[in-house]
């Protein structure tokens, strides 16, 4: 087994630790844990930092558990929230759980077969059966108010300057956190549970109750929330969350996001969201900073990322799809992206729709420069930029006499001009 903690706190992934964890985890393979809310069908890259958690504590030898949360997401945990969330109906969470399962199998080794394979587990399994009664009974007097009482969490919603209080049902959530961590180091030999600096009050609820309940011993680690160095929220943009199911965040919009990243943030990133090695980090942060227009940083957190995610081909279409707005490509690059792909390099571009009858006649350049659309202001300047040798239609040079058709149909209903280096326009058949 490796030093699993040295791997977090040189990487930047460390903020609590209960004293004695690192020695425990060096001396005896055990199982940890961290959960995850099926409140989507996706995790978003918020969840990636415990996603890398898990594969690092895995890759060092111990067993990571993934717990799901199907009977607390129908709870809602207060932790860093201002407000009570929407409680989900047992439909919904059925169909989040296996979204999100789908995503951590990208990730974690699930090989039955694997001495330190993961598993995934659903704490609705364990709840379902338990009723208010034993609970309160078998689990809740074991944890005083007093001591739920002083958790942050608690004493934030409670505080005079939060207006809406906190409903009795989220102030029993870290009762069902601390019985899951009861439940695992019962059931599975975990030892630790980890999570992010907002859960630490909930997770050591769970190391108390195992000292109260089984009279045993158990561990705890939280790990920094990211943020940017602008201060903007981390896995924002101005579409919303960047998802992790290409459905919901194509990879070429994933791809971007790491591309877009700052040099400071490259810098942070790249240690959190990547397995390469130390001497190798250092190697490319001291290559970059000689050279910071080349962006080495960024595009190496792109492929990283990008590739771990959504696997080396979507990353390599990611990347064809990045260099077509820089001149680097041809009408066969073109036409080999995906829609969505394709819409999302060109979001934003003014578009016109023709008819798909004009195609199929063979729609002049005159017209689909001016007549037909508004992309230039006149024929007669359509003409001019034709003779400039300035248009170009799927990314080749076209002259006065170029007919568009339907071989020029880009996933079978688009057709990209552009007039100079930058200028673009859509047109889309219909």
């Amino acid at each position: 087994m490796t030093n699993f903690v040295e791997e977090l706190r040189w990487r930047g992934l460390l903020h609590d630790i209960m004293p004695d964890t690192e020695e425990y985890l060096l001396k005896n393979k055990t199982a940890g844990y961290i959960g995850f809310d099926p409140t989507a069908d996706s995790l978003h890259i918020g969840s990636l930092v415990q996603i890398f958690i898990l594969k690092h504590f895995q890759n060092a030898g111990h067993n990571p558990i993934a717990l799901i949360g199907g009977a607390t997401g129908m709870v809602g945990d207060p932790s860093g929230k201002s407000a009570e969330r929407n409680l989900l109906d047992e439909a919904t969470l059925a169909k989040n759980i296996a979204g999100v399962r789908e995503n951590l199998e990208r990730f974690l080794d699930f090989d039955a077969t694997a001495e330190n394979k993961a598993e995934l587990v659903n704490n609705y399994d364990w709840m379902k059966d338990i009723s208010l009664i034993d609970f309160v009974r078998d689990t809740g007097k074991h944890i005083t108010v007093n001591y739920m009482m002083a958790k942050d969490s608690v004493k934030k919603r409670l505080s005079s300057e939060s207006s809406v209080g906190m409903s009795f049902t989220e102030f029993t959530y870290q009762l069902f956190q601390g019985y899951d961590f009861y439940h695992l180091y019962k059931e599975k030999n975990c030892r630790l549970q980890m999570g992010g600096s907002d859960q630490w009050g909930n997770i050591t609820t769970g190391t108390e109750l195992i000292r109260r309940k089984a009279q045993g011993k158990a561990y705890a680690i939280t790990v920094p929330l990211v943020t940017k160095a602008d201060g903007t929220k981390f896995g924002k943009t101005e579409g919303g969350n960047v998802w992790l199911n290409a459905d919901r965040t194509s990879p070429y919009k994933f791809y971007q996001y790491w591309l877009n990243s700052s040099d400071e943030d490259a810098e942070n990133f790249i240690k959190k969201f990547t397995f390469l090695d130390k001497e190798t980090i250092e190697n490319l942060i001291a290559e970059h900073s000689e050279n910071p227009h080349l962006r080495l940083l960024q595009k190496k957190l792109g492929e990283e990322v990008t590739t771990l995610t959504h696997g080396k081909e979507a990353y390599e279409n990611a990347l064809k799809a990045s260099s077509i707005l820089f001149g680097k490509s041809t009408a066969s690059d073109l036409k080999s992206l995906d829609e969505q792909t394709f819409l999302d390099v060109f979001d934003g571009v003014p578009q016109a729709t023709v008819s798909i009858k004009d195609i199929e006649e063979g729609l002049d350049m005159i017209g689909a420069l001016a007549a037909k659309t508004s992309f230039l202001k006149s024929n007669g300047d359509a003409r001019r930029a034709l003779k400039e040798n300035a248009i170009s239609v799927n990314k080749e040079k076209v002259k006065e006499d170029f007919t568009i058709s339907k071989e020029d149909l880009i996933a079978n209903k688009y057709v990209l001009l552009q007039r100079g280096k930058k200028t673009y326009y859509l047109l889309k058949v219909e």
